[in-house]
């Protein structure tokens, strides 16, 4: 049994609090009877009506995406532009990404039509670490380092603390390669870290997610996580 909006969000009406709306406004149907109270719990063999027409409940589905650079991570996008959902053929479940990387950004991106399963890798309070290998502008001091390390302030907030380590540095070209650990994902985080320590990205990428890495996925090819890996990460995520 679980909550009709719950149901509902899963089944792609709208989000959950939207479909919370839906329910107290009278426009819900359960095996043919008004239902306004949020508590409600349905099962898979109860009928669901919105505004008299049944929903038709999704099977959860959980991919691993190699995101090509020059792609939003998105359903859609205002400007036309190539989406990441557009590289998922074959499939009829509405899924969507797990959290976004940049439009320049490469690696691995999560999707899912799961939504509790979205918002439990996505919650601040369950801090899955991510890994991208950074080429950066200049070549990173000690002290640089050491900021990103114990944590950096950008846009007034002060980041956990991050695992470095300079793979490679090029002191002809002034450029190093450089692994980050990170466990927020706030907006151009990434980037903005580097940049507070004068080390603009000039190509970024991510590889890997918890415990999940490309394998030999190459850009623009996926696969589907199995049962093992979806129920470990949803225990990694708790247990982080």
């Amino acid at each position: 049994m679980e909550r009709l909006q719950k149901v509902m969000a899963h089944a792609g009406i709208a989000s959950r609090r939207k479909c919370e709306e839906i329910i107290e406004a009278g426009r819900v149907k359960v095996n043919g009877e008004t239902v306004r109270e949020l508590g409600t719990k349905v099962s898979n063999n109860d009928l669901i009506e919105v505004d008299g027409v049944p929903i038709y409940r999704e099977e959860p589905r959980y991919f691993l995406l190699y995101k090509p650079k020059n792609m939003i991570s998105a359903v859609s996008d205002d400007k036309d532009r190539p989406v990441v959902v557009d590289l998922i053929e074959g499939i009829e479940e509405r899924i969507y990404p797990i959290g976004r990387l940049d439009f320049d950004t490469t690696g691995l991106l999560l999707l899912t039509n799961d939504g509790d399963f979205a918002n439990l890798l996505m919650h601040p309070s369950y801090q899955v670490p991510k890994t991208y290998i950074a080429k950066v502008s200049d070549i990173p001091t000690d002290k640089g380092i050491n900021l990103l390390r114990r944590g950096i302030v950008i846009d007034g907030k002060k980041t956990a603390p991050a695992t470095v380590n300079v793979k490679s540095v090029n002191k002809d070209n002034r450029t190093s390669i450089v692994e980050l650990t990170i466990s927020e994902g706030w907006n151009h985080q990434v980037k903005k870290m580097f940049e507070a320590i004068n080390c603009p990205v000039s190509k970024l990428k991510r590889e890997r997610f918890g415990f999940l890495d490309l394998g030999k996925l190459q850009p623009g090819e996926y696969r589907e996580l199995t049962a093992f890996e979806v129920d470990k990460l949803r225990k990694f995520a708790t247990n982080n």
